[in-house]
């Protein structure tokens, strides 16, 4: 394979990435490339630019210099429904889901399916329920029906249901913030898990964590933000947790 192939195979590139509000530089000059099944792991502590990198990525801020590539190809991304557009999905801690719609209406927010010759068309029901069914049970989501409602299920269900939204809609990448801040240990296992296999399926994933056992548990890079500056991006298996505490912090370990 050719060095132009890997190019063009990257679900995401950032090269020299720099937003700046007003006179406060919020990121500096930053540099990500995320390969296909790949699960980069974005730290640092609060206040680093962790949030306004995911923002640019998603189309919700534009950078103020620098680019962004999708498989290769340079893109504008000039709000959210252009990065979705480009394939890239966001799993926010809030989840913005609809607790009293069943799953299935959930995972087509805002997609719905519908079937007949406007103006006389109706949901197609029968259909959402049955292709949510079918992801959740390739992605061994445990829930007792695509008909169950939402408000019905555990918080780590429900977050494994914004995942596997997620997987279903996004072609090229998924974001995730803090995907299990709000879960127990068991439940964060799950999600983990289902993390985990959304890389068996070659979907590549960067997620911001304050976990550090987390971050080593299921990512394969990391990269460290302090203050707005990449401070560096390694393999998990060549780094420690002491390293990278000292990284985000800046104190020597």
């Amino acid at each position: 394979m050719s060095v132009n192939d890997t190019a063009i195979d990257a679900p995401l590139e950032l090269r020299g990435i720099t937003k700046s509000f007003g006179a406060v530089t919020a990121i500096h000059n930053f540099d990500l490339r995320v390969e296909p099944g790949e699960i980069v792991a974005l730290v640092g502590d609060n206040g680093a630019g962790k949030s306004t990198l995911m923002k640019i990525i998603a189309g919700v801020y534009q950078p103020s210099g620098g680019e962004i590539l999708l498989r290769g190809q340079k893109v504008s991304l000039a709000d959210a429904s252009a990065a979705q557009a480009q394939g890239i999905e966001v799993v926010y801690q809030d989840l913005a889901l609809v607790d009293q719609q069943p799953v299935y209406m959930n995972l087509f927010l805002g997609r719905e399916l519908t079937r007949g010759v406007w103006p006389f068309t109706v949901l197609d029901r029968a259909e959402m329920a049955r292709q949510t069914q079918k992801l959740v049970d390739d992605l061994d989501v445990r829930i007792p029906s695509a008909k169950a409602t939402l408000s019905d299920l555990s918080g780590g269900q429900r977050q494994a249901i914004a995942i596997s939204r997620a997987t279903h809609w996004a072609s090229n990448l998924v974001l995730m913030d803090e995907p299990t801040a709000a879960l127990g240990v068991a439940e964060t296992a799950k999600v983990e898990s289902l993390i985990l296999r959304l890389r068996e399926r070659g979907t590549a994933v960067v997620i911001v964590s304050h976990n550090m056992e987390q971050v080593f548990r299921i990512a394969d890079r990391v990269t460290v933000l302090r203050r707005g500056t990449q401070v560096g991006t390694m393999r998990v298996a060549d780094t420690s947790h002491n390293e990278l505490v000292s990284m985000i912090t800046g104190l020597a370990g």
